[in-house]
């Protein structure tokens, strides 16, 4: 039976803000906001919290989600979500879903599950925006990406891509971190070592690019707020405050 999961990784750890996941905006902490919207969800057959700390694994559990306790030793969370689908046989295709994104939409998420499960070409299947302003493009924290005629991507960078040699004429495009999986490009991406291009520009998904793999891209309108320091917690409380006014 083949099935498509949505897991979401949770740590506690963080060096700009500790503990996170479990911080509460309107009565509700930021990982049971993400996993109200993975819910929602059209496309998914399960929904998996992957954590490493005991606090996070009682907070779903206290709001009735479903999650896994892994290990303290994974380096990364696509690594962490591997042990999950390990565990799980059934599980073909899966939608990593970062625990800090309370403001993704459900039918984004359905897009990159989407790719990954209609495309036979697709390997991973990820998300962009269209970039206008110039301080975004040139920021190294917003990675960015260029794409081939059918939506499949040709390179990630922290640089501005591409070169602008002639002015006007190419679009920018912002990399949003969230990833769908073939079981197998999942396995792959988790056993292959580093790539040069991964080491240099600090992107693991060069890695899957450097070996091969496809990754298809899906175009969408909005501007996350990912939550990495107090002032982005307090832009999301501003948000929800003002929607449920």
């Amino acid at each position: 039976m083949t099935k498509t999961a949505i897991i979401i990784p949770a740590r506690y750890g963080s060096s700009r803000l500790e503990g996170k996941p479990l911080l509460v905006v309107c009565g509700k902490p930021v990982i049971q906001w993400v996993y109200e919207k993975a819910q929602a969800s059209k496309l998914a057959d399960m929904i998996i919290v992957a954590t490493d700390d005991q606090r996070i694994y009682d907070c779903v559990k206290g709001f009735g989600g479903n999650v896994e306790m892994t290990s303290v030793d994974h380096k990364c969370g696509s690594d962490r979500i591997m042990e999950v689908v390990s565990r799980h046989p059934e599980i073909s295709f899966i939608c990593n879903l970062q625990g800090d994104e309370p403001l993704i939409k459900p039918e984004s998420i359905d897009a990159v599950i989407d790719n990954v499960k209609n495309d036979d070409k697709a390997d991973i299947s990820t998300l962009i925006r269209v970039l206008k302003d110039e301080e975004e493009i040139n920021n190294p924290n917003l990675v960015k990406c260029v794409t081939d005629r059918h939506g499949f991507a040709l390179y990630f960078s922290r640089s501005k891509i591409p070169f602008e040699r002639n002015a006007n004429v190419a679009e920018f495009y912002g990399h949003l971190g969230i990833y769908g999986y073939k079981r197998k490009a999942l396995e792959s991406m988790t056993t292959l070592e580093q790539t040069p291009l991964e080491k240099a520009e600090s992107l693991e998904q060069l890695r899957a690019l450097e070996n091969g793999m496809r990754i298809k891209t899906s175009i969408v309108d909005f501007v996350p707020v990912g939550i990495d320091t107090k002032e982005d917690l307090e832009k999301f409380r501003q948000i929800v405050e003002a929607k449920l006014q």
